[in-house]
């Protein structure tokens, strides 16, 4: 199960390049249920994701790179290519008069190619309670989670 939020950047850490991060190519082969393949790096994998926004089943089966590159000329729409930042980010939350710290990850994605510009970070979080209570940083602008046009199955078919 994936319990995600999703937001749009108001501007970018200054200290980026102190994170790790991935260089992500990706294509939708289907919208509903939402398949994807993705390449991470010199990883591959085929993702199915069932209905929802911010929380849905998730399951990601390995693939080849030679399965990848023939699915990848199957693919809908756009070719989606980003750099994703693992940026850690601790925060407390109170809950059922609870004080806790809870230790997460901001995945920062910072798009090129067709979407050049657009910076969008997902959070994913261990339950909905968690994700529903939820501060975002300053950096942050907008909440995304539940506007369709900017989830990547969506921007896939979108004419940019």
């Amino acid at each position: 199960m994936e319990i995600e939020r999703k937001f749009l950047i108001n501007y970018v850490p200054k200290n980026l390049s102190d994170y790790k991060y991935h260089t992500i190519e990706q294509g939708y082969l289907c919208r509903e249920p939402v398949v994807r393949i993705r390449k991470e790096d010199d990883n591959y994998y085929l993702t199915y994701k069932g209905k929802g926004l911010m929380v849905r089943e998730e399951y990601n089966l390995p693939l080849t790179k030679e399965s990848y590159n023939h699915l990848l000329t199957k693919v809908d729409g756009n070719i989606i290519s980003k750099t994703r930042y693992l940026i850690p980010y601790t925060c407390s939350y109170c809950i059922n008069n609870v004080e806790k710290n809870v230790h997460l990850t901001i995945e920062l994605d910072v798009f090129y190619g067709k979407f050049e510009g657009l910076l969008l970070a997902e959070v994913e979080f261990e339950s909905e309670e968690l994700a529903n209570h939820f501060v975002m940083p300053e950096w942050f602008l907008e909440d995304v989670t539940f506007n369709k046009k900017y989830h990547n199955s969506n921007m896939a078919y979108s004419r940019v």
